[in-house]
């Protein structure tokens, strides 16, 4: 389980990622009652002393990269990918894979764990301005441009900017849980779980419409999602023919009726998977699946994976010992 955390910075690193770990791991919100704990958060960096930002300004760094030594989670922030990075920090970042820890990167954070030789033979990503870059440059990484992050081991990396949130709050929901991947997104004011195109596990919040009927008729249908919802009686709902209501609710939320609806059934299945004990049939049930067959066939469609095995990735090393 992570308990520390250590964080490398190099010349030319990015305000925003920077600051997007520190919100995470490095505020200690162990004394608000949601079950998050304090981490032991370092910045750490080759030479210590003031690191320059790209954007002109500087930040002081007391710690070299000893303080990574130890660390259960490293995190390589993102830099200039033309400047070279220092044979210590790849010994760093091959030393903390090597004794297991988890090994993170931020944006063109990636390039680093690619020339330390940690992505040979692992699917990555980083931001897509460079994705065609790192294949190039490092072609036994299996660089997928079209996700937010990728975990292969425990060797997790994120494509740009607000990427590295989500890549986050995805290793605190893998460690702890989601209830308290939930409380940090809560205070940083952001969704708890966001997978943009990746397969698996991607999270699917209702949309804001056009439309305050549309809009108001898919808050019901979240209410009521064990419940049958034939077209022609969704159109009546906001008085619309139901050819009208096809293709204006296409047009507004990028699938029909019956696929937006297994879809929310899913989503909510993935919750009460992750925040409750039912058991599949009762799941099944309180989602609107009606039958545990039904589920599993949704959730395999979805999420390609089972419901048992995504319980037991997202409930969390606490979860499993209660």
């Amino acid at each position: 389980m992570i308990k520390s955390v250590a964080m490398i910075v190099v010349p030319g690193f990015s305000v925003f990622e920077v600051a997007t770990v520190i919100e995470v791991f490095g505020v200690d919100r162990s004394v608000r009652g949601s079950g998050v704990p304090a981490f032991d958060f370092r910045v750490c960096t080759t030479e210590p002393g003031d690191v320059p930002m790209k954007s002109g300004l500087s930040m002081r760094v007391g710690l070299g990269l000893d303080a990574a030594a130890d660390a259960d989670l490293v995190i390589m922030t993102p830099f200039s990918r033309d400047e070279d990075v220092s044979e210590s920090v790849l010994d760093t970042l091959r030393a903390a894979h090597a004794r297991g820890a988890w090994v993170m990167s931020i944006c063109s954070g990636a390039f680093a764990l690619a020339r330390a030789g940690l992505l040979d033979g692992r699917r990555c990503t980083t931001h897509w301005h460079y994705s065609r870059e790192l294949a190039s440059r490092y072609p036994a990484a299996l660089v997928d441009e079209n996700v937010l992050y990728v975990e292969d081991g425990r060797i997790i990396t994120s494509a740009g900017t607000a990427a590295g949130i989500d890549a986050c709050l995805h290793l605190i929901r893998v460690e702890f849980g989601a209830n308290v991947a939930a409380g940090i997104a809560r205070d940083m004011v952001v969704p708890p779980h966001r997978d943009g195109g990746q397969a698996q596990f991607i999270d699917r919040p209702i949309p804001a419409c056009g439309s305050e009927p549309m809009e108001e008729l898919l808050q019901w249908m979240v209410r009521h999602l064990d419940e049958e919802h034939p077209v022609n009686e969704l159109a009546a709902r906001v008085h619309m023919s139901p050819r009208t209501f096809a293709r204006r609710f296409r047009s507004e939320t990028g699938a029909t009726p019956a696929a937006w609806l297994n879809s929310q059934r899913v989503l909510r299945a993935q919750q009460l998977l992750e925040t409750t004990d039912l058991n599949i049939d009762e799941i099944a049930r309180e989602s609107g699946f009606g039958h545990s067959v039904l589920l599993r066939h949704h959730f395999a469609k979805v999420l390609d994976t089972s419901p048992q095995s995504y319980r037991r990735t997202f409930r969390g090393h606490l979860a499993a010992a209660v």
